[in-house]
């Protein structure tokens, strides 16, 4: 009798179900919002690359929908996991990137507050950095810094630095 109510206990209910589902289905939407180079670095299936490029002719509400449903249904045959952490390093709403944000901003301001030993750990970090170009960029955002001025060098400091870590983590 213990047997068979194990067995039950185990079985997903159509609740549940349906609840993947749509989560597979939300998933699929997000994807249609991605640009075409990062989806690229996904690994889908062809069915589900054709069916993402569709997505921008359907424009009517029912027409969306529908196509919404196919490519929640092409997602059952994905490999989920490797879908989400690409996703969760792009899109801003996600911890993971604002935490990756957040230690990019440290880094800028121990860079432009730091001098020579913060520069060097940089580069350990980030060995594809321009040395020069950074320094500049640094010596520039501290000169706008003592003088009281917008940080228009701080954020190009951010931006260089931005763009090192996506190429490193394979986003460019």
């Amino acid at each position: 009798m213990s047997d068979s109510f194990d067995d039950f206990s185990l079985e997903k209910s159509k609740t549940q179900i349906k609840r993947e589902l749509h989560a597979l289905q939300d998933l699929g939407e997000r994807l249609t919002t991605l640009k075409p180079d990062l989806l690229n670095k996904l690994p889908l299936t062809d069915a589900l690359r054709r069916a993402l490029a569709e997505a921008p002719k359907h424009v009517a509400h029912a027409a969306r929908k529908r196509h919404i449903q196919f490519i929640g249904k092409l997602m059952r045959d994905q490999d989920i996991e490797a879908i989400l952490a690409l996703i969760d390093q792009v899109d801003s709403s996600t911890r993971e990137y604002n935490e990756r944000f957040h230690a990019l901003e440290r880094w800028r301001d121990r860079l432009i507050a730091g001098g020579d030993a913060a520069l060097e750990d940089f580069i350990g970090q980030y060995p594809d950095a321009d040395r020069q170009h950074l320094r500049g960029l640094i010596r520039h955002a501290q000169h706008e810094a003592a003088h009281n001025k917008p940080p228009a060098a701080a954020r190009k400091v951010f931006k260089y630095i931005r763009e090192l870590d996506e190429v490193e983590r394979g986003l460019r």
